[in-house]
């Protein structure tokens, strides 16, 4: 069963994508099944990196679970596809989903700021609904940042920053600060305590909820299965760049050209990245067509890379996810 003992979420740290891949299992979804309805599971958990087959997977999973006995419905765990109108670039594939509903897509306008702790709160009122309805939930994404907020069994505080307050503790060294930290109560784990910057964070957090009361929500996974899907590196990078060409090739530049029309500022698009920054800087006249596609396939190839990274830097945290190669 796949745990994550330290239970935190993982700093994001630029560490190079293993050379080897993890070794590929055989699903055993009816197992799976057995094991949900035992208790045993409380949220399936589809991950990996961009043009891997997650949504592929999860959907085929969601019909498999249908007709072994319980509907499964899909949540998505992507920090872009939130975004009304942008729809090509992030790769929402609304199509693939046929009849199985899906979640946390659409929820946002486009051109505004949906940060991590907005994401959970809609990921927890979702889930709530899911297992209300006696439907199997399955996380399906690549933003390994909202996974582990979803998965890692309590909710973030939405703490402002406290600029000041962290300039005085910047001067202390880091037995102080948790001596300081001690002072609020238990101490969290020994994760939160090894990073200087993190402890800070928890003494911000901290001092900020003795002065103002949060109510924290409870009501999130404590029992994923975490399944991963596996793909060559050179297939991977093969299947982005085909994947690529498809999407300017069926409107992506045309999706740009409307959001930037219906009055977002080519600042804000730039800010999601990708296919958005550079597709906006073609149609501002400031790539060429070559230049924005080249630009743009080694980005997509570089943030697969840090996508691939961060699961297996979750792994070394002790979570244990189930890598298959096997995509139906």
């Amino acid at each position: 069963m796949s745990r994550n003992p330290k239970n935190k979420l993982r700093e994001s740290i630029p560490i190079p994508e293993p050379a080897h891949l993890p070794e590929p299992e055989v699903i055993d979804i009816q197992n799976i099944y057995n094991e949900y309805i035992a208790e045993a599971i409380d949220l399936i958990v589809v991950l990996g990196p961009t043009a891997s087959g997650k949504t592929h997977y999860a959907v085929n999973m969601a019909r498999r679970l249908s007709e072994i006995g319980t509907a499964a419905e899909i949540l998505s765990a992507d920090s872009r596809q939130v975004y009304k109108g942008m729809d090509i670039g992030t790769g929402k594939d609304l199509n693939e989903y046929g009849d199985v509903p899906y979640h946390l897509i659409d929820i946002a306008p486009a051109g505004t700021r949906f940060d991590l702790y907005q994401w959970q709160e809609a990921f927890e009122e979702a889930y709530k609904d899911v297992r209300s309805r006696c439907r199997i939930p399955i996380l399906c994404g690549g933003t390994g940042l909202y996974v582990q907020a979803a998965t890692c069994g309590y909710a973030l505080p939405q703490v402002p920053p406290d600029e000041s307050l962290r300039e005085e503790l910047e001067l202390l060294d880091k037995d102080t600060l948790i001596g300081k930290l001690a002072a609020y109560g238990p101490l969290p784990d020994e994760g939160v305590l090894q990073s200087k910057r993190r402890v800070i964070r928890a003494i911000e957090v901290a001092q900020y909820e003795k002065e103002h009361p949060i109510q924290r929500t409870a009501y999130l996974p404590k029992k994923p299965y975490f399944i991963g899907t596996l793909v060559s590196r050179e297939e991977r990078n093969a299947r982005i760049d085909r994947r690529l060409d498809e999407r300017l090739q069926g409107g992506m530049i045309e999706e740009v050209r409307s959001l930037l029309g219906s009055g977002i500022p080519s600042e804000d698009l730039v800010y999601y990245g990708l296919e958005y920054k550079f597709v906006t800087q073609y149609v501002l006249g400031i790539l060429s067509y070559e230049e924005m596609r080249v630009l743009l396939s080694n980005a997509i190839h570089q943030f697969a890379k840090r996508q691939m990274t961060w699961f297996r830097g979750m792994e070394r945290d002790g979570l244990h996810i189930h890598w298959t190669d096997k995509l139906f």
